[in-house]
């Protein structure tokens, strides 16, 4: 599917974003249109901004560990706002143990530190719904 539109998101108090800037860069490589949003964004923010840019994919990054509560919430405010084809997907230094509950909450997928780019790519190509 071409044109697709990532939101690069980091929410919370998290200032570390080289990991979120890299992936950007990737998936703008790999043809993706790209916004990213810049650090400390509350869940409202990045819920309105994906609403503003009529994005497919809302690719969050967070490494303070607060993912348990911001990741949630950004799905719940997307939801609210009639996003619900939205494809959600989460990265940064995430425990394996959590990652089940972030799936449940509507996490489509979790990224963690040393995943390849290519996989990030190819998961959006094959999830994206038309």
């Amino acid at each position: 599917m071409a044109n697709i539109k990532v939101l690069v998101a980091k929410p919370g108090l998290d200032g570390h974003d080289r990991g979120a800037k890299v992936v950007a860069r990737a998936l703008r490589d790999a043809g993706f249109e790209v916004i990213y949003t810049g650090i400390r964004l509350t869940p409202e923010q990045i819920a309105e901004a994906a609403l503003q840019d009529d994005v497919n994919v809302v690719a969050l990054s967070l490494l303070s560990g607060a993912h348990n509560t911001l990741f949630p919430k950004v799905v719940e405010l997307l939801n609210e706002k009639g996003l619900t084809d939205v494809l959600v997907i989460g990265g940064g230094v995430i425990p394996a143990s959590d990652i089940p509950g972030l799936k449940a909450a509507g996490i489509k997928a979790v990224f963690t530190p040393g995943t390849p780019t290519s996989d990030i790519v190819k998961f959006i190509n094959e999830n994206v719904k038309a």
